[in-house]
């Protein structure tokens, strides 16, 4: 089983006023803040008050190590923080375990580069109830404030399985005995009538491509959602939406 890391435990955010609003959230467990060290203003000393308040360490650095951490150069502005995500997890921490304690249904998301979407997939799972939503470190837009944001602070709570490409964890999902269900308008099965195993990941691919080359082999069954009209596909995060409800709705009927 691959070992934790920081980075399978915390939601990474950056820019100064998403910083300052996590520190002020009482329900967010902050771990530690880092801090340009030309970083100066305002707004960095409302971030140092909140994080004495919260006693919450505060480590100056480089500009070119939040750079880097944070991954937008752009919109750090010199700050970041790693808040808690007390659900978070590795993938092989999930399924690599009894059987009786594997999550059941899972999505996994391949190429999907807008944060937009990736957080409407993780809030609209995560109220559907959906046991785990697989987020690659590669290839997917990163957890930051644009996702967080999107989801409404779902995120920071949602079941997110870790790993490092889709198609590693397309992987490791088959070797642990799950059926990888891919989605395409012109597929044989209807997703209303189609019968899932217990043990099923729905993959969801990118924006523009859809499943990747290097997914598909994985792929053991194929279903559409069904659309009338002359509507020809769904935005991902919707498509999303759908199939996680339509699960949440085979378990209480």
């Amino acid at each position: 089983m691959t070992e934790d890391s920081p980075r399978d435990r915390f939601v990474t955010v950056y820019g100064r006023k998403p910083v300052v609003e996590a520190l002020h959230d009482a329900n967010l467990k902050v771990d530690k803040v880092l801090l340009a060290h030309q970083a100066r203003g305002d707004s960095v000393n409302d971030i140092l008050r909140a994080a004495k308040t919260r006693d919450v360490p505060v480590r100056r650095v480089d500009a070119d190590r939040i750079k880097r951490l944070a991954g937008n150069g752009k919109q750090d502005q010199g700050v970041m923080a790693d808040v808690l995500a007390p659900r978070m997890r590795t993938l092989g921490a999930a399924v690599n375990v009894d059987y009786r304690q594997q999550p059941d249904a899972l999505l996994l998301l391949d190429g999907i580069t807008t944060p937009a979407n990736v957080g409407m997939i993780i809030r609209a799972a995560t109220a559907a109830g959906v046991a785990g939503i697989v987020v690659p470190h590669h290839g997917v837009a990163g957890l930051g404030p644009l996702v967080v944001k999107a989801s409404a602070g779902i995120a920071f709570r949602a079941p997110i399985l870790r790993c490092s490409t889709a198609e590693e964890a397309a992987a490791q999902l088959l070797e642990a005995n799950y059926v990888l269900v891919g989605l395409d308008s012109e597929g044989p099965l209807s997703l209303y009538e189609a019968e899932f195993p217990e043990r099923v990941v729905f993959v969801l691919g990118g924006e523009t491509h859809g499943l990747s080359e290097q997914v598909k082999p994985y792929v053991g069954m194929w279903v559409r959602i069904p659309m009338a009209g002359e509507v020809e596909s769904l935005n991902v995060s919707t498509a999303a939406a759908v199939v996680s409800f339509e699960l949440l709705r085979r378990k209480t009927s």
